[in-house]
């Protein structure tokens, strides 16, 4: 995962840089890690309907600071409930461990919405790329260009 991003960002002339680091899976200690706010890091958390025939995937992307709003999951995407995918879903599909999926959807199966807030406060985020000891800076820009996610409010008001 970490080179097809690091691939993906190089053909589409993204502004971004790559770090290296010491495994770390919690947002606030990460960003630390980073040097960046921990508002910029993309909290990319993949969720799944309630719905027993709805089969779909949802890479609800936040920022790190933020905590997922399930109901404005759901509303976002159409269905009733939204709930976490659990860790081995989340690897089965991502290929990636919790912690690490970055927010990408690579895959017509998993349907990327990200929280505006993320992009509007800061001209960069910051994520995990597909390991817990490599990290992306990317221009917030780019990656809406690139990613072309769904955009809706995904966060309560609160913080972690």
């Amino acid at each position: 995962m970490f080179e097809t991003l690091v691939e993906l960002l190089q053909t589409q002339g993204a502004r971004f840089r790559v770090l290296e680091h010491p495994a770390e899976g919690r947002s606030d200690l990460v960003a630390r890690i980073r040097g960046t706010e921990p508002g910029q890091g993309a909290k990319a958390m993949l969720c799944k309907s309630r719905d027993a025939a709805d089969a779909q995937l949802y890479l609800a992307v936040l920022p790190g600071d933020r905590k997922l709003d399930f109901k404005r999951l759901a509303q976002a995407v159409g269905v009733r409930k939204a709930t976490l995918a659990t860790p081995e879903q989340a690897q089965a599909a991502t290929g990636c461990v919790m912690g690490a999926v970055p927010p990408f959807s690579l895959t017509p199966a998993i349907r990327l919405v990200v929280d505006p807030d993320l992009v509007e406060r800061f001209g960069e985020i910051a994520f995990n790329a597909g390991r817990l000891d490599r990290s992306i800076v990317l221009d917030s820009a780019d990656y809406v260009r690139i990613a072309r996610p769904a955009l809706h409010r995904l966060s309560g008001e609160g913080l972690d």
